[in-house]
C-alpha cells in the first residue's frame, strides 16, 4: 500500500516522461529515476531549491556531497574545476556505466551539493532514460533513493513507499533497478584513492592507470 500522498508515477518509456520530469526539475523539485544501478533521487545544480529537497527528503547530513549524474564530457567539464588526467582516463575508459570520479568543483557550485564544497563526484550512467534526461534538464545532483541508512530503493513501488508527495513530486517507473553501486575513486590526489569498491573492480581502476 502506498503511504497517503504519494508521488505522481510515469512509465520511463512514455514519451512524455523526459518532458514531466524536466518539467518538475525546472521548478526546483526532486524526482526519483531510474539508473544502471538503483533508484536515485535527482533535482538541477543550477536549482538551490532542488538539491536542499534532495537533502532533506533523505535526512542526509549536509556534510555528505552529493554526487552528480551528467549526460557526457562537456557537462562534467561544466562542472569540474579541474580535470585530472587519471580523471580523464578513468572516464575514457568506463564511461558511460557504473565509475564516479571525485574531481575538483566549480565554486559556484560547491557550496549548494554539501561537504565541503571542494569537490564533487561525476558518473555518466548507462541508462538511456537518464542520459536523455541530463541531455535535457543539464547535470543532476543525485542520491540513491531512501531514507539515510536504509537500503536503496529498487522498485517504483518502493519510492513510493518511502516518499510522500512533498518528498518527491514525480517517479519514473523504470522496472527493477538493483545494479551495484558504483565504483568511487578520487582522483583528486595522486595516485587515486578507492573510495568505494562497486560495479568496476579496483583491480581494472588500477590496470586502466597504468
Amino acid at each position: 500500500m502506498s503511504r497517503i500522498g504519494a508521488p505522481e508515477v510515469v512509465d520511463a518509456a512514455d514519451p512524455r516522461a523526459i518532458d514531466a520530469a524536466a518539467a518538475v526539475l525546472e521548478g526546483g523539485g526532486v524526482v526519483a529515476i531510474p539508473t544502471d544501478t538503483v533508484y536515485g533521487l535527482a533535482a538541477r545544480i543550477d536549482r538551490p531549491a532542488g538539491t536542499a529537497a534532495v537533502f532533506a527528503a533523505k535526512g542526509r547530513p549536509p556534510g555528505l556531497a552529493l554526487p552528480v549524474l551528467v549526460g557526457g564530457w562537456r557537462q562534467a567539464h561544466e562542472v569540474a574545476s579541474g580535470w585530472p588526467r587519471s580523471a580523464s582516463m578513468l572516464a575514457a575508459r568506463f564511461w558511460p556505466g557504473a565509475l564516479t570520479v571525485v574531481v575538483p568543483v566549480d565554486p559556484g557550485l560547491g557550496g549548494r551539493l554539501g561537504g565541503e564544497g571542494t569537490s564533487v563526484g561525476l558518473r555518466q550512467p548507462r541508462h538511456k532514460f537518464v542520459q536523455a534526461l541530463c541531455r535535457r534538464a543539464g547535470p543532476l545532483a543525485t542520491s540513491s533513493a531512501n531514507r539515510h541508512g536504509a537500503p536503496p530503493c529498487t522498485t517504483a513501488a518502493q519510492v513510493r513507499e518511502a516518499f510522500g508527495a512533498a518528498d518527491v513530486a514525480l517517479v519514473v517507473d523504470g522496472g527493477t533497478c538493483d545494479g551495484q553501486p558504483s565504483t568511487v575513486v578520487d582522483c583528486t590526489v595522486s595516485p587515486p584513492v578507492c573510495v568505494r569498491e562497486g560495479g568496476i573492480a579496483w583491480s581494472w581502476i588500477e590496470a586502466s592507470l597504468r
